[in-house]
């Protein structure tokens, strides 16, 4: 027993010693993630508390340790009005048109400025490609507002002066979706393909060289070389997608929708604008926004749990 308890304390005190010495190397990086560390305690985690919200009957004047509870009786409020099925509707069917028509655009420009050979219009694509990110959407929704007007409009004027009539693009529900749609990919596309391309930089430029020898078209090396070695990027980002199926940003649906197409601009986010800042009720705004978390816990890990299922690919 005496020679068993010395080699564990031996083996303890050289597995301590390799950790002074791990840690002195290595401790500016540890250093560096104080920061993250101390602004995920103090705005992601801190206002968690505030969730218990949802299950009082919340006074302002009160405060939340002093509101009384009420248990699910807000669940129940909202699973009632009709008001937040038509929101959570819209919310899924926006997502779920964004996820088909948002979500492949930039894979394809990544495909389609890899395969540029001028370094400097490849340069010059890009930077014309990822300005619309960084454009607020106030004023992506003014711009909208005097491209696609109904009377004053640029494509309504042009459409006039040659005998054609106004389409009502932001009056009308149909073309309203499609606006939406379009200035989406029109927004994100740009920025997206940062993540592709830095996957594209990863794959062997070997099977390229093995694949001409071969006599493969450019086609055919983007599906069976390009597409396979960006393969785990594009499933994980499907998968964070899922998992917003039931969010959605405030400022697109609220920027850019008005009365006239509120039976599909009206989505979870602005509900929640209305029913805590304009209507003042805190307990159902924040009802469903947790509502939407776990849903999209729900939502992200059965996408994941699939993916890894069919593609031995996932995030967890």
């Amino acid at each position: 027993m005496d020679a068993a308890a010395a080699t564990q304390a031996a083996g303890t005190k050289a597995r301590k010693s390799a950790f002074k010495v791990y840690m002195r190397r290595n401790w500016q990086l540890y250093a560096l993630l104080i920061l993250p560390i101390v602004y995920f305690l103090i705005f992601k985690y801190g206002p968690m508390y505030g969730v218990t919200i949802a299950f009082k009957k919340f006074n302002l004047f009160q405060g939340i340790n002093q509101s009384p509870w009420a248990g699910l009786d807000t669940f129940r409020e909202i699973f009632r009005m009709r008001e937040f099925y038509v929101a959570l509707r819209n919310t899924l069917m926006l997502n779920f048109l964004d996820l088909i028509f948002s979500f492949p655009a930039p894979i394809v420009l990544a495909i389609m400025l890899n395969e540029l050979r001028s370094a400097l219009y490849k340069k010059l694509s890009q930077t014309i490609l990822y300005l619309p990110h960084f454009i607020s959407w106030v004023i992506v929704g003014g711009i909208v507002y005097q491209v696609f007007a109904t009377k004053s409009g640029m494509v309504n004027t042009l459409l006039n002066q040659v005998g054609l009539e106004s389409i009502p693009w932001l009056s009308d529900k149909h073309y309203w979706l499609i606006t939406y749609l379009a200035t989406g990919v029109w927004h994100s596309a740009g920025w997206g393909t940062i993540i592709y391309l830095a996957a594209l930089t990863g794959v062997n430029k070997e099977l390229y060289e093995a694949a001409e020898v071969d006599g493969a078209g450019r086609l055919t090396k983007i599906r069976y070389i390009t597409l396979p070695g960006i393969k785990p990027t594009i499933v994980v980002l499907l998968i964070l997608k899922l998992g917003e199926l039931v969010q959605i940003g405030f400022e697109r649906p609220f920027v850019l929708g008005n009365v006239s197409v509120s039976e599909y601009s009206e989505v979870l986010s602005t509900f929640v604008f209305k029913m805590g800042l304009q209507s003042a009720q805190y307990s159902l705004a924040t009802g469903v926004g947790f509502f939407q978390a776990a849903v999209g816990l729900v939502f992200i890990l059965s996408a994941n749990y699939f993916a890894k299922k069919t593609t031995d690919q996932g995030i967890l």
